[in-house]
């Protein structure tokens, strides 16, 4: 609870312990606990191609560490240190994989209190409560609405008549070496995921707090509106001039993410206690 949250003033060195958290598939992920001694955990999810390390989850990890308030943050399958073999697509098994992460602290007596996902991450995070109904409290950090809008950008033009007539699609770097490969499997995956049936059942009471920066080049702020007129329980924060990665924006973000994980935990702790 809230109560037990570590006083800052005990906080300068906090240790981050490596974990590693086998799948529903056998794979193991790996993680970074930043333990502050909280029984309470926030759980941050990495976006599309991205890992834990990534500039703004590990920023956001010791930013809710300072304030007493555990967090971890790990790589999907196929991303980063975890086992497993990346691929297009795949929002389901993340969220499986998510799932693998807050059962594996509730083995351990812990409590995922929040989860917070970035982009693709974002979509995660909100396919998660739509699933599994146990979390109160979900941040999307410019999610996805719109899952048809995004794709010609990585894969190319007419890509759904190339990947049907060849069954892949290899996308590659400047240099011409092979990044990944999107099999039409996957894109199906994708292109079947849909956001606004999924935002519809998530529990009214799971607050869900939506974050968009304005000046986003790779999912327009638009996907934000969209989330706040479906999703039955929810905040809408817009950070003016921030781009998709938050980069000259990383304090503000912290800051607009730390006040509601504190005002929720603070919330549900007087509900327990009363």
């Amino acid at each position: 609870m809230f109560c037990d949250l570590v006083p800052r003033h005990f906080l300068a060195v906090v240790p981050q312990n490596r974990v590693i958290i086998p799948n529903k598939h056998g794979e193991k992920l790996v993680g970074l606990l930043h333990d502050s001694g909280s029984k309470e955990i926030v759980v941050l999810c990495h976006g599309f191609q991205s890992s834990k390390d990534y500039t703004a989850m590990s920023n956001l990890a010791n930013a809710l560490e300072k304030e007493g308030i555990t967090a971890f943050r790990f790589d999907f399958a196929g991303n980063g240190e975890s086992e497993g073999t990346f691929a297009y697509g795949n929002y389901g098994r993340e969220a499986d994989d998510l799932r693998s992460v807050v059962e594996h602290f509730a083995g351990e007596n812990r409590v995922v209190s929040v989860i917070l996902g970035h982009s693709k991450g974002g979509n995660v995070v909100l396919l998660y409560a739509s699933k599994f109904h146990d979390t109160r409290n979900v941040v999307n950090v410019s999610g996805r609405y719109d899952l048809m809008r995004g794709i010609e950008e990585r894969l190319g033009k007419d890509f759904l008549e190339r990947i049907k007539k060849e069954g892949f699609i290899d996308v590659k770097n400047q240099a011409g070496e092979v990044k990944y490969r999107a099999t039409e499997e996957a894109l199906m995956d994708r292109l079947n995921t849909d956001m606004h049936k999924a935002c519809q059942q998530i529990d009214q009471d799971c607050s869900v707090l939506t974050i968009h920066g304005s000046a986003d080049e790779i999912i327009p702020v638009e996907d934000a509106l969209e989330f706040a007129k479906i999703i039955p329980n929810h905040k809408l924060h817009i950070i003016e001039g921030a781009d998709h990665g938050y980069s000259s924006h990383q304090t503000e973000l912290a800051s607009v993410v730390l006040e509601f994980i504190k005002s929720r935990l603070q919330l549900q702790d007087k509900s327990s206690t009363s």
